[in-house]
């Protein structure tokens, strides 16, 4: 029987712990604040002896019913402060204590305690107890529980109950509370039946996790086995030719070739391919590849085709819906499908809609389709500067896929929609690449339907596609290109036009945009009338739908901050709502001047009208140009000029006027770039004026080229110079004979408005500008 005897004061300071339980015989470590050091060195004047005690749960230490009876005494091995401040202490438990009462609380805790005497009676239950935990802590220790060397050392030469079982608790992964249960198990031999009890349990949680650990590792192994058996699969069935066992991503394949209606040339280019997947390895990078390409080869719309429509009066009705005027494009539309209703078999045109901005050109696309019923792909080629986007990259390298006509198509999944190429005229042409060329096998029904692409080499048929280019210049298209395309042209909208847009399709959209549906302002006629004269000029309706939008968000504004809502929008509240005009009638602004004459201009945004300006001074016989004008526009000036002196006899002009003389001619807004024949008969009129010193009526404006003998030439963009006159106010316009068919394209209310004079010779427009 072995007592333990230690003599200790009955009053000792106390070091409260909440997260930690000290046992007898164990040696730990405290790191400590400024203020905790008092009971320390206060246990240090009592023969360096202080009771450690937990606190229960989360109550505060300094309320004595909250700690726990059974503490640790403990010796004092170590303190030190640190310079920084604050410090450590290493403690060690000594033996089992009970706390009969505080005696103090302030500034550190004293309490009355007496030491708890062990017996422990040597006996068979014990030593077999003793025994059995040596041999589970071996057993731990197989199973991979740390357990520092020294311990195993010592554990081996404990035979006391109590001290092993402490020894042993430390290093059972056991949370405070259940720590400090054992602590205040007071009879050794039940206090090691405990950490036998928790020890067996710690074992069998190892024991599971490496069962698990094992389980892992046994399935990572037959993964492993399984792929090699497969990899000897593949490699005995090529040797046999054994075409039957496949896995089910090369059968799927298979019935996806079979099923996909391919032309027999590339169903053997498939199947071909398919062969080889099956020998290459699924974790080598050309399996992709190899898999992708035959996605695209089984995923085109070989023999898929949606049906037209072929009610003509729906599909007009439709048209009319959607856009107003345009009557040549819906007539094309309209033949198409009247040739479609006789004829099942035909190949789809390729149309090229060449405009200014803002006339419909690119929705008039979407509502050909919706008219046709056919699915509708649109891409843009502005700026497009690579032909692998038209024609595909080479299967070369593992990024490599079809071009945008082969990916379009395999996404709508139909071997008939309507494609819709935008911007063809910008696109980029330079050592990079020249898309341009690689359009001409796309838009030219002759070949299109054996389109190869690059990534799939088999031949694809296009021709069922209706292609439709859109551009705002023709100049900047190949001449080839050009040649293959159905070129139809949209010209800008008069005034009326606009208003008629205005009002079926601008207001009732914007409306809807802007949130206004339930309560609608009305929009006087007036009122969009003066948005189209004051505050834009152009030849389609993109400004106005802006200027519109304007109106409304500022309707809107007015709605949140609780103003009265506007019933009505009137040509007083344009200016209001959109500010100062900011365009004004040129042409009614001036007064008739010497050698100021006004001319008609074709612009990629629609016609304008300009002023020719010519003036004179000393000099040596020089002709001055200036206003940005290109090389055509500098040889028509000095045509125009050869062409005065000429036949200067005609108007009561003196040859000797021209001598020592410089002539200046100027067309204003010299930052915009001019060029064209059509002002030769302008740059007459301006030049005769001058020299005769007869005014030129501002109100009549004029276009034609001039040969060197007097004969008016014909012009282009007639209908954009026309509306561009009457825009400005123009009452009389001198055009060439030679365009008088082209009238036909100019609204009648335009002509009823404008007087018209054709002439033959430039005698004729110098008598009807002068005065």
């Amino acid at each position: 029987m072995h007592e333990q005897t230690v003599a200790i004061p009955d009053i000792i300071p106390v070091y409260p712990v909440r997260d930690m339980v000290a046992f007898p015989h164990m040696i730990f470590t405290l790191f400590l604040k400024n203020e905790e050091f008092a009971v320390f060195e206060e246990a240090v004047n009592q023969n360096n002896m202080l009771g450690v005690v937990k606190v229960r749960g989360e109550q505060h230490p300094r309320q004595p019913e909250r700690f726990h009876d059974i503490g640790t005494l403990c010796k004092i091995n170590h303190l030190l402060r640190f310079a920084e401040g604050g410090g450590k202490v290493v403690l060690e438990g000594v033996a089992r204590l009970r706390m009969l009462g505080l005696t103090q609380e302030s500034p550190f805790l004293l309490s009355q305690v007496e030491l708890i005497r062990e017996f422990v009676e040597r006996s068979v239950v014990s030593e077999a107890l003793v025994s059995s935990l040596n041999a589970l802590l071996k057993i731990a220790l197989s199973y991979g529980k740390p357990l520092p060397d020294d311990v195993m050392k010592m554990i081996d030469y404990i035979d006391n109950p109590a001290r092993l079982s402490d020894l042993v608790a430390l290093y059972v992964n056991l949370p405070p509370d259940e720590l400090q249960t054992l602590l205040e198990t007071l009879d050794p031999l039940d206090r090691l039946k405990k950490v036998y009890t928790y020890l067996n349990n710690e074992i069998q949680r190892l024991q599971v996790k490496g069962e698990v650990q094992a389980e892992v590792t046994k399935r990572v192994g037959k993964t492993q086995k399984e792929y090699l058996l497969r990899e000897q699969l593949k490699q005995i069935q090529e040797e046999l030719g054994d075409e039957d066992s496949r896995g089910s991503e090369v059968v799927d394949l298979k019935k996806k070739i079979e099923t996909a209606g391919m032309p027999d040339e590339v169903r053997k280019v498939a199947e071909k391919e398919l062969k080889r997947l099956e020998r290459i390895n699924s974790s080598s990078p050309e399996y992709t590849v190899s898999r992708t390409y035959l996605d695209y080869l089984t995923g085109m719309p070989w023999k898929v085709s949606t049906t037209d429509n072929r009610d003509i009066v729906q599909a007009e009705a439709v048209l009319d819906e959607d856009h107003y005027d345009l009557k040549k494009v819906k007539e094309r539309i309209l033949e198409y499908l009247a040739v479609r209703s006789l004829k099942e078999k035909m190949k789809g045109p390729i149309l090229c809609f060449v405009g200014p901005p803002g006339v419909g050109k690119t929705s008039l696309g979407r509502s050909i389709a919706r008219a046709l019923g056919r699915k509708f792909i649109r891409v843009s080629l502005g700026g497009m500067r690579d032909e692998a986007e038209i024609r595909g990259h080479r299967r070369t390298y593992i990024g490599a896929l079809p071009g945008r006509i082969i990916q379009d198509i395999y996404r709508c999944g139909s071997n008939n929609p309507v494609f819709m190429l935008d911007e063809v005229d910008k696109i980029g042409l330079d050592f990079r690449g020249d898309p341009a060329s690689a359009l001409l096998e796309v838009l030219d029904p002759e070949q299109n339907f054996t389109f190869t692409d690059h990534y799939l080499d088999v031949p694809f048929d296009l021709s069922h596609v209706i292609f439709i280019t859109t551009a705002n210049l023709l100049d900047p298209i190949p001449a080839a290109l050009k040649d293959r395309m159905e070129v139809i042209n949209l010209s800008g909208y008069t005034e009326e036009e606009k208003t008629s847009i205005a009002f079926k399709y601008l207001i009732p959209r914007e409306l809807e945009e802007n949130g206004l549906a339930n309560t609608p302002p009305e929009f006087e006629e007036k009122a969009v009338v003066k948005v189209i004269t004051n505050y834009t000029r152009e030849a389609g309706v993109r400004n106005l739908q802006r200027n519109i939008a304007s109106i409304f968000r500022k309707v809107a504004k007015e709605i949140t901050q609780n103003k009265p809502l506007r019933k009505k929008i009137t040509p007083e509240m344009v200016d209001e709502l959109l500010g100062p005009r900011k365009f004004f009638n040129e042409v009614a602004a001036e007064k008739d001047r010497i050698g100021v004459v006004t001319g008609l201009a074709w612009t990629e945004t629609g016609g304008d009208i300009i002023f020719v300006e010519a003036t004179r001074m000393r000099g040596k016989n020089d002709l001055i140009l200036t206003g940005s004008l290109g090389e055509v526009m500098k040889e028509s000036a000095r045509a125009a000029l050869s062409f005065v002196q000429a036949n200067c006899s005609e108007w009561g002009i003196k040859e000797e006027s021209f001598n020592d003389t410089n002539i200046h001619i100027h067309v204003p807004a010299g930052s915009i770039p001019k060029d064209g024949p059509s002002a030769g008969i302008t740059m007459v009129t301006a030049i005769i004026s001058l020299f005769t010193g007869r005014h030129a009526r501002r109100d009549v404006a004029m276009t034609g080229e001039i040969s060197l003998t007097g004969r008016v030439l014909a012009i282009g963009g007639l209908k954009e110079k026309v509306l561009a006159a009457r825009r400005a106010g123009v009452n009389k316009l001198i055009i060439p004979a030679r365009n008088k068919e082209a009238m036909e394209d100019i609204p009648e209310n335009v002509k009823q408005e404008l007087e018209f004079v054709y002439v033959d010779d430039v005698r004729d427009a110098v008598s009807a500008a002068l005065q």
